[in-house]
């Protein structure tokens, strides 16, 4: 078995990244599983950090205005000053559902870097997920807005991102599930999920940044373009996505994520 990733599984595993970060079937899932199969001896946590990196250029891409105009808005409520109160009402509630990951990744760090090294707690997780999908709330006619969110939404948004840390658990499905389930619109559901990573994202890499002096530069090539892949293919899911969250709701790919685990669990 090998210890470090080549061009070649950088690459693979950006785009398995990439392809499913957006989607609702765990992103993190699926690279402790690719991993795995690819022989790598070790769970390479920086390089699944990194890659997450590259998905959030995605997030930008599509969220970028709104985050800008969410950021100053925020700061100048910070400075007492008149402003954009909508937005920055929906800066403090990303701020404050940002908290509960915030705090499990702090406190259970170690916990849950072992995760990442077990493919059939995965393979349970993917179940779990799926389970999440298919019995999850329909979204029906028109839900809340931005300027109806309350402390409360951002909450329990905020706790089911704290438990998609944990690898299987799909970030996208479970946030937005459980915005469907608040009687958030079904758009918004998806906005205020992919704003949500951004800070979610930024701390994880912060996080790590102190694994970076390890890397060689000879190492971090691969994760370079590992994270440009991600990025590329991040843009084409996103966009996927936010089309079938228009559509209706998010069951079918609760069958895909059953499947996944149990194969997961016979090959494993």
């Amino acid at each position: 078995m090998t210890e470090t990733i080549g061009w070649a599984e950088a690459a693979l595993l950006g785009v398995l990244q990439g392809m499913t970060e957006f989607l609702p079937v765990s992103s993190s899932g699926h690279l402790v599983l690719g991993q795995a199969a690819l022989g790598l001896a070790e769970p390479q946590v920086l390089f699944d950090i990194l890659v997450h990196v590259g998905t959030l250029a995605a997030v930008l891409y599509f969220y970028g205005r709104d985050a800008l105009r969410i950021l100053r808005a925020w700061l100048l409520s910070l400075a007492g000053k008149p402003g954009d109160r909508a937005s920055a009402h929906t800066g403090w509630l990303i701020l404050l559902g940002t908290v509960p990951a915030g705090i499990v990744g702090v406190l259970f760090e170690d916990f849950i870097e072992g995760l990442f090294a077990s493919p059939r707690m995965t393979s349970l997780a993917l179940l779990a997920t799926g389970a999440l999908l298919f019995f999850g709330k329909s979204p029906t006619g028109d839900g809340r807005g931005e300027a109806e969110l309350t402390w409360r939404d951002a909450l329990v948004i905020g706790a089911f991102q704290a438990l998609a840390i944990v690898p299987g658990i799909s970030r996208s499905g479970s946030t937005i599930t459980s915005a469907l389930f608040l009687g958030i619109d079904r758009e918004m559901a998806a906005r205020f999920s992919f704003l949500l990573s951004i800070p979610a994202i930024g701390g994880a890499l912060l996080l790590k940044a102190r694994h970076l002096a390890a890397v060689s530069p000879a190492e971090m090539a691969p994760f370079i373009v590992g994270t440009l892949a991600a990025a590329a293919a991040g843009v084409f899911a996103l966009a996927w996505l936010l089309r079938v969250v228009r559509r209706g709701n998010l069951r079918g790919f609760a069958y895909y994520c059953w499947a996944v685990g149990i194969l997961g669990i016979l090959f494993f």
